[in-house]
């Protein structure tokens, strides 16, 4: 009984819930419990596929131009090609699927479902002071609640570092103590009245009920959580405050300031949960050798001109975000690096956006305790359904699940360390 894992014991015992911690397995768990982070995120306005799928599957596969970006690290990320989310289309729309697998996106009655890293901060966020971050270089995000309803998200470095650091005066950390408590005060006349009404209710309408109640002890458990972490002193780091950058078209400036501020959360461990939606822009960003909108070239139709300047934007795009992989390589805990235990999402709603398609999604996955080094190559014209990485990703964080979305069961292919 001594060798067991909670982890194991769970699954033997085929319950679906956690269990007290037993003297009989408390020891082991000591041994193999590591804190697991994920981070998301999405390129919305695509990767041209031919610079970044190799053509070759398996283990010793060339590096193609976008992939030689982050070549220091091909031991420790997998390529994912012919994969996608089963009955998600809507070309741009898409973007609000990435993470949610919630199919006809573009659809008058479209309703998201909840998105990877929100399931996951139900099972881990409170082990964080913030359960998960949701960060965005304009517009939307990628975070959905359980409800479908989108988690705001912070396009300013100055504001997550204020978040993240930053001590209030007293006053207003009375002043927020006070509005957290006033919260939980209007839940607990919230479920008095919804109690003295389910007397009065039907079988459906009770177990409607029921879920509201589950809502509200919810709602009042992160009220809870929230407020004993606003007492507790926020992290101290060498880092300055960031300067915001205005100019929009430096965006290689500005990806690289989010990126900085996704490593400081994850070193300090004020989140293990992030996402990251680069939108892109209707605009010529300052880049070496682009003159032309990037969005516009996202759209080249085949054109040879624009193919050559969104390689050069694109390879840039790669450049800024192998350094974020090398920020987490170099930064340790124990004697794992940050990259050892943070998976690390990367890629596109659309495999091709100059149509709009989004079929064949380009996707890395870095990092995390897999078995890297390897492209799976799925059916490029029957796509391999893309929920099944996330299955994999949420039972790696520890999460005891086989499905998500509509689909069952892990990725064929990719294994754990």
């Amino acid at each position: 009984m001594n060798s067991l894992t909670r982890r194991t014991f769970l699954r033997a015992s085929g319950v679906a819930v956690g269990l007290p911690f037993l003297e009989s397995v408390r020891g082991a768990e000591r041994k193999v419990a590591a804190k697991r982070r994920l981070v998301a995120v999405n390129v919305g306005l695509g990767l041209h596929a031919p610079n970044i799928v190799p053509a070759q599957a398996g283990g010793n596969y060339a590096l193609t131009p976008y992939l030689d970006a982050i070549g220091e690290f091909r031991d420790q990320w997998t390529f994912i090609s012919g994969a996608s989310h089963p009955g998600v289309g809507g070309g741009h729309q898409s973007g609000k699927s990435f993470l949610t697998a919630a199919k006809h996106p573009n659809s008058a009655g479209f309703k998201n479902s909840i998105s990877l890293d929100q399931l996951a901060a139900e099972q881990i966020g409170a082990e964080t002071r913030f359960a998960s971050l949701a960060l965005t270089t304009s517009g939307p995000g990628l975070s959905w609640s359980r409800s479908g309803v989108e988690i705001p998200a912070e396009v300013r470095p100055s504001k997550i570092y204020q978040r993240l650091f930053l001590e209030g005066k007293p006053e207003q950390k009375a002043a927020q103590v006070q509005r957290l408590q006033d919260g939980q005060s209007v839940l607990d006349v919230v479920l008095e009245q919804a109690a003295r009404m389910k007397g009065r209710l039907s079988g459906r309408d009770r177990s409607k009920i029921d879920q509201y109640f589950q809502a509200v002890r919810e709602a009042e458990n992160r009220l809870s959580k929230a407020e004993a972490w606003s007492q507790r002193p926020k992290p101290v780091v060498a880092t300055k405050p960031p300067q915001d950058e205005p100019d929009r078209t430096r965006m290689l400036e500005r990806l690289a300031l989010m990126y900085d501020m996704m490593h400081l959360a994850i070193e300090t461990d004020s989140t293990r949960l992030i996402t990251f939606y680069d939108t892109g822009m209707n605009a010529v960003p300052r880049i070496k050798g682009v003159d032309t909108d990037y969005h516009m070239l996202s759209h080249h139709a085949k054109d040879p001109g624009k193919i050559a300047q969104l390689t050069v934007l694109e390879t840039e795009v790669m450049k800024v975000f192998a350094q974020f992989l090398k920020k987490l390589a170099s930064s340790h805990e124990g004697d794992a690096s940050l990259l050892d235990t943070t998976m690390v999402l990367f890629g596109s709603n659309l495999g091709n956006a100059s149509s709009h398609d989004t079929k064949n999604m380009p996707i890395i996955l870095a990092g995390g305790g897999f078995k890297h080094g390897q492209h799976l190559a799925f059916d490029q014209q029957h796509n391999y359904p893309l929920p099944k990485l996330y299955v994999s990703m949420l039972q790696r964080l520890g999460i005891e699940t086989d499905a998500f979305a509509d689909c069952q069961g892990t990725m064929t292919g990719l294994e754990m360390v």
